[in-house]
Order: C-alpha cells, then structure tokens, then sequence
C-alpha cells in the first residue's frame, strides 16, 4: 500500500510538473539527428532513460520474478551439502530509483529496493534444508556515477562511462541479502542512426566477500522512437554464464512523465526464467 501511495502521488506531481521544463521526450533536433531517440540527457543504468542537467528523476517501479531452475547449493543456507540443485524461485520486489544531472556530462544515480523472496528446495535434495525458505526486507541499494566521456557526433559515437557501489544489506539473509561491499566499473558506446540507437556497454565487477575481480555485466541495446507518446527498447543482457532477453515499452502519458512496462526471459539455464516489471518515470527540473 505504501509503495501504490508514492506512484499515485507521483502520477498527481506529474500532472502539475508536465507544465514545466522541456517534455522528457525532445522533439528532434534538426543539427543533431542522431539524437532523435534519446534526446540530450546523459545515459543512466535504466532501460532507455536519460537524465538531463539539474533534472531530477523520480522513478518507483515493481518487479517480479519467476525461476524454476534456480541453482543453489545446502551449503549456502547452513545445511552442509555443496552439492547443486535447482529449485523454484519467487520473488517480488518494490524498487525506488532516483538520477540527478549535474550537468550535460555528469549525472548521479540513487536505487534502493524491498523484496520478498521464497526458493523451494529440489525435489532430489537429500538435505536438511527446509521444503520451502522465505525471507523478506530490505534488498540491495546502489550508487552510482555517469560520466559522458566523449559527445556523439555525425562521424562518431558517444562514449561514457559509470561507476557504482552496492554496499552490504540484510547480510545474515542468505537468499535476499549481500554480505559485504561489490564495486562495478563500466564502460559503453552510443550511435544513433536513422533506424534507431544502438548502445553497447561492458563492466568488470569486484566483490569484497569473495576478493575476486572478474567480468561484469555486458549488453547490446536498442531504443526507437515510434512516435511523440511511445518509445520501444530491446536489449540482450548478461553476466558470466546468465544471459536474458529484455523488451520495454514506454508510453509518455504526460510531457514530464511516462510509463515502463518491461520484461526480461532468461536465455541461459541460469538466468532468471521471467521478470517483468512495471513503472513511472517522473522528472523535475531541469532545462
């Protein structure tokens, strides 16, 4: 109820803001058509959105998830065997994002979560671990910083970079939480073109728990612009062996706000089966 509260309350703030500032969708710029999908906001780390200078996003959203091959180990939840099985995982999750344009280069982003999750044991699971564990509370929150490096232009793309900190939560929640500090450093690329936007990013990932520096999250994205109310996002996403498929269609309901309705599908065994998720994107400020 709460969380139903802040998105009514931010879809009334939307009406009032939607007479203020420039629609979050641009019109095209004739001088820099490679823009046309995204308009000039700096990339943030949701889904075909960009935050423009000393503007404020403000996005609740609501995802859930669905796994019937979740991999976990006994060991992992106090129960002794290592060996691995596959169980069924739910879990639904209230998420408030919010991203702030320092400038036309450099953007802060703020994303705190609660979640509530259930993992049913495999059925050939021999151990003590319990036929279903549920655990609830708050889920992970992150920073993050968004550098635009290098501008886009007609004869080369847009390169920017992020950085973001997960600090610990909930670390005795051995299904919900993250015992110690993880750090991700990213790297990515953005070409418009006349059929579309094209973003291509990379990260490498360090987690204090285990001191390892490895490969992080990589993706191809595509964003369009269908008309002056709806945009349309396809990407692939993964990291190590989890690979999904990701689709969004964004519908601007008013000039300052629009509506996410997303949904990923795991393409790799150990990729979530489904998460689709919902939600507003409102925006204050900015110029």
């Amino acid at each position: 109820m709460p969380f139903l509260l802040l998105v009514f309350t931010l879809l009334v703030f939307a009406a009032e803001a939607s007479a203020q500032g420039a629609p979050v969708m641009e019109p095209p710029d004739p001088a820099r058509p490679w823009r046309a999908d995204r308009g000039s906001g700096v990339w943030t780390s949701i889904f075909g959105t960009y935050v423009r200078p000393h503007e404020l996003l403000v996005s609740p959203f609501v995802e859930y998830y669905i796994d019937d091959d979740f991999e976990y180990e006994p060991f992992e939840f106090g129960f002794g065997s290592e060996q691995e099985y596959r169980g069924k995982f739910r879990a639904t999750e209230g998420l408030i994002f919010l991203a702030y344009g320092f400038s036309d280069r450099f953007a802060i982003e703020l994303e705190a979560a609660v979640i509530t999750a259930s993992l049913e044991k495999a059925a050939e699971d021999p151990s003590a671990m319990p036929p279903k564990i549920e655990e609830s509370g708050q889920g992970d929150w992150q920073v993050e910083f968004d550098w635009r490096m290098i501008d886009e232009t007609a004869t080369r793309p847009e390169l920017f970079s992020y950085f973001e900190l997960t600090p610990p939560s909930n670390p005795d929640a051995d299904l919900i939480g993250t015992p110690d500090w993880e750090y991700k450093a990213g790297l990515g690329l953005i070409r418009g073109f006349s059929w579309g936007t094209v973003t291509g990013r990379a990260a490498l990932a360090y987690s204090m728990e285990e001191e390892t520096l490895e490969a992080g999250e990589y993706a191809i994205e595509y964003l369009k612009r269908l008309s002056p109310h709806w945009r349309v996002y396809a990407g692939v996403e993964g990291e190590q062996d989890e690979v999904e498929l990701i689709g969004e269609a964004q519908w601007h309901f008013a000039p300052r706000a629009y509506l996410r309705l997303n949904t990923g599908h795991g393409l790799t065994s150990k990729a979530t089966d489904w998460s689709p998720d919902v939600g507003v994107v409102v925006a204050f400020g900015g110029r």
